[in-house]
């Protein structure tokens, strides 16, 4: 039984006609991470909302973080599938994440707001990785990312919706 459990993860070889495997997994691991670090976001103002928006916030930003919790799998299983090794530190997914944390303390609007661009952040990156990967005859990461900026745009546009006054 120990022989089973002492594998160690690595790279594979992955021959399916796309090319340059390396860098769409770089791209995909990119953009994991800011997925997985605005999932953090998200879910932390979830938990500090207040005021007359409370409500459609907090069960709007619930719904955000499920749907990119469960993306940050499909985008690691997508980096595996390329043959690569998936971010594998808290370290790794902050170095490579263009988001930031905000200083805190922040209102409702401000929160929204900070979503809002932070998710256009997210989908402007995939729009970069669509393009990528359409040019390294990738179809199923450019699907993918395709998917997932739908997603951002939507939220971007949602949580604006949400914002007005």
């Amino acid at each position: 039984m120990s022989e089973v459990l002492s594998v160690v993860p690595s790279k594979d070889s992955v021959s399916t006609g796309v090319r340059d495997t390396s860098a769409l997994a770089e791209g995909l691991a990119d953009v994991l991470a800011d997925t997985y670090r605005l999932v953090f976001k998200t879910h932390a103002y979830h938990w500090n909302v207040e005021g007359p928006a409370f409500y459609s916030v907090h069960k709007l930003t619930e719904e955000q973080y499920e749907n990119m919790f469960a993306a940050t799998d499909e985008l690691a299983e997508r980096i595996r599938a390329l043959g690569h090794l998936a971010p594998a530190s808290l370290a790794d997914i902050v170095s490579r994440s263009k988001l930031q944390d905000s200083a805190g303390g922040l209102s409702a609007a401000e929160m929204i707001e900070d979503l809002a661009t932070s998710h256009e952040r997210v989908a402007h990156r995939l729009h970069a990785l669509a393009e990528m990967s359409g040019d390294r005859k990738d179809i199923v990461t450019e699907d993918l990312a395709t998917a997932r900026s739908a997603f951002h745009e939507q939220a971007a546009w949602m949580l604006r919706a949400i914002g007005k006054s």
